[in-house]
């Protein structure tokens, strides 16, 4: 299992109260051997002017989800932070909402490096992003 911490749902959502994970309406969906999930509503949280996804919230939910899930690959007192994030948008999506699966590309001691693919509701590819995080030991 790729996971160091154990932890649930319900506690990866409580620990996102108060935050911007909460306020655009981030929820953690799936814990799976090699994957971590969550979900973000096409509203008017996160849609852009012109009716669409906002790339930024696109980008906050892939950051979220590579974040938590380094951090789930972390032991004691380490934790990680963002080095690096690029996202490819792929296909507009107007509502709904956007389902994130993160995969671990490379989980080493001292970064890591996610992809984060999201899908609309149809299960359709409308963003990919890759995140690289550094571990970070007090």
């Amino acid at each position: 299992m790729l996971w160091r911490r154990t932890v649930t749902l319900a506690q990866l959502n409580q620990q996102s109260q108060g935050c911007m994970v909460e306020h655009v309406g981030i929820r953690y969906t799936a814990i799976n051997d090699d994957s971590l999930e969550g979900t973000l509503p096409v509203d008017g949280r996160t849609r852009q002017p012109f009716g669409l996804l906002h790339g930024g919230a696109s980008v906050a939910l892939a950051e979220s989800l590579g974040s938590v899930a380094g951090y789930l690959c972390t032991e004691g007192e380490q934790s990680v932070v963002g080095m690096e994030i690029n996202a490819n948008h792929l296909r507009a999506v107007t509502s709904g909402e956007v389902r994130g699966v993160c995969r671990a590309l490379h989980v080493g001691r001292r970064n890591q490096v996610w992809q984060i693919d999201i899908y609309d509701e149809n299960n359709r590819l409308c963003c990919t992003s890759r995140l690289t995080t550094a571990v970070v030991t007090p």
